[in-house]
């Protein structure tokens, strides 16, 4: 409930408070304001733990203007040291022991810190594996990993202990309690230095190693021999791109695996059986031997690919994550591959309306190999009420073209219809991965639809779809199609969530904020062929939900239609016809 109520409030406003309590603290510890004091530090800390918790935006703005958290803690210390130095008046052996105790923190912090860089160094990650076996690799101690959190400027948090501390001491006028809590202060810090520094000592000598890593991922390559790979060299934010042919790399025949470039992105990878290498530096990547494989596939366009692409005696295959009509399905960048791979003749008119350099002859139309698992039309199950998801693309990276998302002109118009729809009405609102990247309009937006929904008693966290209630749903878990097999009427923008969604043959709803006919919106975004628009004020919405909840849908036979023109046909399926042409590019 607090960070729902901490979202209403702008990034800038959250900093701004947080700031304030500190600003508070040392103007009352300079004039011994003890009750202000106490409440100023209590709003510190929750504020601190709040701001970590929920808006990591409002810290990296901190960090930006020159306000981390080291400097933050300097002036919670130098706050605590001028209430008692105000109340209680110590002399001039107690104010050196006052001011010692947080400093030996600080101090025993910056060289567990320094022990821990060290450690590090002795197990460089020069590779990180997924379901491989890698054998017997020695490597030199580490400390737990709880440690990683506290050493270096982190053990200072501990210093926190001294602000109830200090608020006690002025109340009874003895610095007892603050000499207390300094000295519990200083022995927690030393026992994670002790164990940070042990562990730097056992491990004098030993060692991974950069080569020994890499050499034993060679020896696991050539060993396995994977003929296919699933190349992604894309930031963590962008990992569902590769996510999404995960599955249907697994079903293939050929051995498959995973080759990744970011530690972050390996880390938020989504569960597979498949073994994944990620091998972060483009040296070391290109020096590993890559013979057995036969065609690489590639999720998205971006600049590492040029790593994978110079291995000659592969295909290189462009699969996307996703067809749509906007402009960036036709990137020129795609001219490099040897073949483009589209899911049906929609893709294939749209590279040649683009006429960016990609040949016809080097587009294979595959389907979409990972919809096997979206529910095709029926009658609304009756465990669940009427459904509406609302699936805004993201603003894009160049300009505000509307057609990106209907989230910044239309969104909170959309989810205020649709909560006033009446009830028996659920709402899931899942938006893209990357609102509010580039637009800070997107992202306010965003967040006043989350609390909307919250004011509506939906759950804004959601990590599940069952129950009646509103969803918001922001995580991996649940998926974009498994919020599909939920969904009566989906609601969404010029993007492959439409292209997608067209496979359950349920109706659907595409926005056109800029009011271009109809006949032209269709004519432009072949993808809207088969939905109702909806218009910048959402006029057509009540009459939409109301039509398609009472099953009375015209626009069932065009949706059939557009499917195998989206899609391809339904025989051979996707998932066959993915690898049959995997097959004969193993050949």
């Amino acid at each position: 409930m607090f960070g729902t109520l901490l979202q209403r409030l702008g990034v800038p406003a959250r900093g701004a408070l947080l700031l304030l309590c500190y600003l508070v603290m040392l103007v009352t510890g300079a004039l011994g304001w003890v009750g202000a004091f106490a409440v100023a530090g209590l709003a510190a800390v929750f504020g601190e733990y709040a701001i970590g918790r929920w808006s990591a935006p409002s810290r990296v703005l901190l960090d930006k203007v020159g306000l981390s958290r080291v400097y933050r803690q300097l002036a919670r210390d130098l706050s605590v040291v001028l209430l008692a130095v105000t109340t209680v008046r110590p002399g001039i052996g107690e104010i050196t022991v006052l001011l010692l105790l947080p400093a030996v923190v600080w101090t025993i912090g910056v060289f567990a810190g320094a022990f821990t860089r060290m450690i590090n160094r002795r197990n460089p990650v020069s590779a990180l594996v997924r379901n491989i076996d890698l054998g017997p690799i020695k490597a030199a101690p580490r400390p737990p990993e709880w440690t990683s959190a506290v050493v270096g400027n982190g053990m200072a948090q501990l210093n926190i202990l001294l602000v109830p501390a200090v608020v006690v001491a002025a109340v009874l006028g003895d610095l007892v309690p603050v000499f207390v809590a300094g000295a519990a202060a200083v022995l927690a810090a030393a026992v994670v230095g002790g164990i940070v520094a042990l562990t730097w000592l056992r491990g004098r000598g030993q060692g991974t190693g950069k080569d020994a890593v890499l050499a034993a991922v060679q020896t696991w390559l050539d060993s396995y021999r994977p003929r296919v790979a699933l190349y992604f060299a894309g930031p963590a934010k962008d990992v569902y791109q590769a996510n999404m042919w995960l599955a249907p790399t697994e079903a293939l025949d050929q051995r498959g695996v995973v080759l990744m470039r970011s530690k972050e992105a390996f880390l938020e990878m989504a569960d597979t059986r498949l073994p994944v290498i990620c091998v972060p530096a483009s040296v070391d990547f290109m020096n590993l031997e890559l013979a057995s494989i036969r065609a690489s596939l590639y999720a998205a366009n971006v600049g590492a690919n040029i790593h994978m692409l110079r291995e000659p005696g592969m295909k290189h295959v462009f699969v996307g994550h996703g067809d749509s009509d906007k402009q960036a399905s036709v990137n020129p960048y795609s001219k490099v591959y040897d073949e483009v791979w589209v899911a049906g003749l929609a893709g294939r008119e749209r590279y040649a309306r683009a006429d960016v350099g990609v040949l016809d002859a080097d587009i294979v139309e595959i389907g979409r190999p990972q919809l096997a698992g979206v529910h095709t039309f029926g009658a609304p199950a009756v465990d669940r009420p009427f459904t509406v998801l609302y699936a805004p693309t993201w603003e894009g990276w160049l300009d505000d073209d509307p057609y990106h998302t209907s989230l910044v002109l239309m969104g909170e118009r959309i989810m205020n219809g649709l909560l006033k729809a009446g009830p028996g009405i659920r709402v899931i609102y899942k938006p893209h991965p990357l609102t509010g990247a580039r637009s800070k309009a997107a992202k306010a937006v965003h967040e006043r639809v989350v609390a909307r929904i919250a004011a509506a008693g939906g759950d804004t966290d959601a990590s599940s779809l069952d129950g009646p209630a509103h969803r918001v749903v922001t995580g991996r878990v649940p998926a974009l199609f498994d919020c599909f097999n939920q969904t009566d009427l989906l609601i969404s923008d010029i993007s492959s969530v439409v292209s997608d969604f067209v496979q359950s043959q349920r109706p659907y709803v595409v926005a056109n904020p800029s009011g271009l006919p109809e006949d032209e919106f269709r004519r432009k975004f072949p993808t809207a062929r088969a939905a109702y628009l909806l218009s910048a004020d959402c006029g057509e919405l009540p009459k939409i939900v109301a039509l398609t909840r009472a099953g009375d849908d015209p626009m069932t036979e065009a949706r059939r239609d557009l499917k195998t023109y989206l899609l391809g046909p339904d025989e051979p399926n996707a998932m066959e016809r993915f690898r049959q042409e995997i097959t004969r590019l193993c050949r």
